[in-house]
């Protein structure tokens, strides 16, 4: 890549911070990258959790980029009905090399029509989501077809991340960005998929998002005036 390899981090309010900041500390290890962060009106935004986050370009400022990044959050649902932001990342992710998310910022891409006819991933409790836009959901934790990699909620955002790494620089620059960041990870539980996760686990789960999913399920209804 002689090139600077230019990748737009596309952000909104109340974004899941680490589908963010998890990434983005491996894209931007990475040789000849030039990492812009932007929102739809620039500046600052606060996340999911509260924490700010500042001085971000402003998409329409954007005038191209090679990679576009997506995260998640519960944010999401109001992004995805904002016309303005929707056009941004339409224009940005047609003429990008790849387009990309973590979590449910591939249901921003699949309803800005980048997806269609494309598996796709996303995190377990709205994956399935995907479908009403016309994508093919997938249950692995990274998703490649064609130009666009998607993946698992929050932390699939990593192992995303590393995989783009691979396919640009090579997997000996991938390997060596994992371990600059000891990214090894040993959870305490094994608990993090709901192919692994308890019964009791997985229903307190469901029930705590019960709320966004029936949220996101009626916006994409209404945009894509399924019955």
């Amino acid at each position: 890549m002689a090139d600077k390899f230019r990748i737009a981090f596309i952000l909104y309010p109340r974004l899941t911070q680490l589908d963010f900041t998890g990434p983005y500390e491996v894209l931007a290890r990475m040789p000849n990258a030039e990492v812009i962060i932007a929102s739809k009106a620039g500046g600052e935004l606060k996340t999911e959790m509260g924490l700010t986050f500042a001085n971000l370009r402003a998409l329409a400022d954007v005038e191209r980029a090679d990679m576009i990044m997506i995260p998640g959050g519960p944010g999401q649902t109001e992004a995805m009905q904002d016309q303005a932001f929707m056009a941004e990342v339409k224009r940005l992710g047609e003429s990008a090399q790849y387009v990309t998310s973590v979590c449910t910022g591939s249901l921003i891409l699949a309803a800005a029509g980048l997806l269609n006819g494309k598996r796709a991933g996303s995190h377990w409790a709205y994956r399935e989501l995907l479908g009403m836009f016309g994508a093919v959901p997938d249950d692995a934790r990274v998703v490649r077809d064609g130009n666009a990699i998607t993946g698992g909620g929050v932390t699939a955002g990593i192992d995303i991340a590393l995989t783009i790494v691979a396919d640009l620089a090579g997997e000996k620059v991938a390997k060596m960005i994992q371990l600059a960041i000891e990214y090894a990870p040993a959870p305490p539980f094994n608990c993090g998929r709901p192919e692994t996760a308890d019964a009791e686990t997985i229903a307190a789960v469901k029930h705590l998002f019960s709320g966004f999913a029936a949220e996101r399920r009626e916006a994409i209804k209404q945009m894509t005036g399924a019955a």
